[in-house]
């Protein structure tokens, strides 16, 4: 797994501010429906990818 932020420089600049955003702000209930939204997304494009 990623241990530094320097790790996600591969990665699009959003996805560096959402980890960002999650590393030190988000509240839990925030953090639970960001856990959602990430897994949906994941599945539907692992899915179109088959």
């Amino acid at each position: 797994m990623f241990k530094k932020m320097k790790d996600l420089d591969r990665f699009p600049k959003s996805i560096k501010k959402a980890v960002r955003y999650i590393k030190q702000e988000a509240s839990k209930d925030e953090l639970d429906e960001i856990k959602k939204l990430i897994e949906y997304a994941i599945e539907r494009r692992t899915f179109t990818l088959k």
